[in-house]
């Protein structure tokens, strides 16, 4: 384990704090500010453990103005402060279990880490999955190419070989993607778990009615067959190469495939998913071993939701072949997460998990590349705080590290990142959305269970989730939105009289640990 250095930093009345590794700071003109990491230098979280009894907490702290994973602690007391918001626990009133956080090993993700040096790549990789780091423990890989690639591919593009005889991973798995998934899965063993899955954006342009990846159409019912063997094979080329495939999603976007889409796409309709997955891609994976690999669904908007999934999940064939919806974030100010509840309620025993999320997106394609944006950590927080609360079991975030410009992407569609590489300094810039990913990946586990809980009081500015961690631990994640100081009680649990009485900063996002 490094050695750290902690700084007292003492911000609060009720709780003392110490920084981890300091946080090399630079600003670009964002509301805050990003750590500049290099192979000499890089700011880690390290070991944060919880309290030993119930008669105190654990806090973890960032804010907008100064603080990136302040580690700290308090007495807990016997009443509450009598001001402001109260966040309750209820330990005994359990809903999901949790899966993971994580985000994707994109092309583009690959390229750019890999533009750096050794000692710099080995950097970034701690940053996100080391024990000292933020512990990714579910990521993403796209099955062949995507929009965060630097062209259109398949693993056969040879059109009409209905056998996959040419059927072979592509240069970018082998120079971007197993390089960076081999040695996250090297740093993770005995301490932790990341489980990958892959989403495919396109077969083969020969398998799809318009002759394309890109575009309007959808799969040829001819090859509902061969495709599916594609993807068994995707499955067993990365087991060989050293990366077990945990689970697949059936198609990203699949509802874009409906229009003239401009980067790699395929149309589904739910209906037609079902008949394949029943018909052809279940059996086929079952008949290759892999009955142990998850299947999700939808991959979309929640927007879809419950239609497209329950459509899918009302074929007791395909039901049983089918563990869980998969959602994307890119309509979810629009679409309330009552949504999710819904195909909770009707399918309780198929799991929930954000796949997609993003900041940056802008419709001209040129991207909103703000390095330092307290907003966008703040968007990711509340999104997956509504989530979370909604029975999602976790939350994937998209590209792990792009270029200052927010690619490469061949078709243009730049978008931010929680890394930002600066090739040319071989440094590479933890955004403020960074610490937000890790005040949950860190400390919110697979196999943790989400718990009920709920604020009373205040003026809306706080948010909350909150999960047991074994028997007897909680943790609680808190978001203040407020412009603001101001005084938060965390009961975690409703059964006894103790509280954390804390005062948190502005515009601040903390994770909260105590033993009940």
């Amino acid at each position: 384990m490094a050695d750290y250095t902690f700084r007292l930093v003492c911000l609060i009345a009720f709780a003392c704090f110490a920084s981890a590794q300091d946080c090399n700071r630079q600003w670009f003109g964002g509301e805050s500010f990003v750590c500049a990491c290099s192979g000499s230098s890089c700011d880690y979280l390290g070991d944060v453990s919880p309290p030993s009894d119930t008669s105190s907490y654990v806090i973890v702290s960032s804010d907008r103005d100064d603080a990136r994973f302040a580690i700290g602690s308090g007495g807990m007391d016997g009443q509450e402060s009598g001001e402001g918001t109260v966040v309750r626990v209820e330990p005994d009133n359990k809903r999901q279990t949790m899966l993971g956080f994580g985000g994707a090993f994109t092309d583009s993700t690959g390229i750019n880490v890999m533009a750096m040096s050794a000692e710099s790549q080995e950097s970034w990789l701690k940053s996100y999955f080391a024990p000292e780091g933020i512990r990714y423990s579910l990521c993403r890989v796209p099955i062949a190419g995507t929009d965060f690639s630097t062209r259109m591919y398949s693993y056969d593009d040879v059109a009409g070989d209905v056998n996959l005889d040419n059927f072979a991973l592509a240069e970018e798995d082998y120079s971007y993607k197993l390089p960076l998934l081999r040695r996250a899965l090297e740093l993770v063993s005995g301490t932790s778990t990341l489980n990958i899955f892959g989403s495919p954006w396109a077969p083969p342009g020969w398998m799809k009615e318009n002759g394309v990846a890109n575009g309007q159409g959808g799969l040829l019912p001819e090859m509902w067959g061969p495709y599916s063997n594609y993807l068994v094979k995707f499955i067993s080329s990365y087991r060989d190469e050293g990366v077990p495939i945990w689970g697949i999603t059936t198609q990203n976007e699949p509802m874009t495939g409906f229009m003239d889409w401009p980067w790699n796409t395929c149309a589904w309709t739910a209906e037609d998913q079902r008949d394949w997955i029943k018909t052809n891609l279940g059996p086929t994976m079952v008949d290759a071993g892999y009955d142990d690999v998850k299947i999700m669904v939808l991959d979309h908007n929640r927007e879809y939701l419950p239609d497209y999934p329950a459509t899918i999940l009302a074929d007791p064939d395909t039901y049983n072949y089918v563990d869980g919806t998969a959602v994307h974030w890119y309509s979810d100010t629009t679409d309330y997460p009552d949504k999710l509840d819904s195909i909770h309620d009707m399918y309780p025993d198929k799991f929930i998990l954000y796949t997609e999320s993003c900041e940056g997106f802008t419709p001209d394609g040129d991207g909103n590349i703000v390095l330092g944006s307290w907003g966008s950590a703040q968007n990711y927080v509340v999104n997956i705080l509504d989530d979370v609360n909604h029975y999602s079991t976790g939350w994937v975030d998209w590209n792990m590290a792009l270029d200052q410009k927010g690619g490469p992407t061949w078709v243009s569609n730049f978008v931010n990142s929680p890394t930002i590489v600066n090739a040319a300094e071989d440094t590479f810039y933890k955004q403020p959305m960074f610490y937000a990913m890790g005040h949950f990946s860190r400390f919110v586990l697979p196999g943790d269970v989400a718990v009920n809980s709920f604020i009373d009081g205040g003026d809306g500015s706080i948010r909350a989730a909150a999960f047991l961690h074994g028997d007897n631990n909680i943790v609680v994640v808190l978001l203040s939105m407020a412009d603001n100081a101001q005084t938060v009680t965390i009961q975690p649990h409703t059964g006894t009289d103790l509280y954390a009485n804390v005062l948190v900063p502005a515009k601040s996002l903390h994770t909260v640990l105590f033993t009940v």
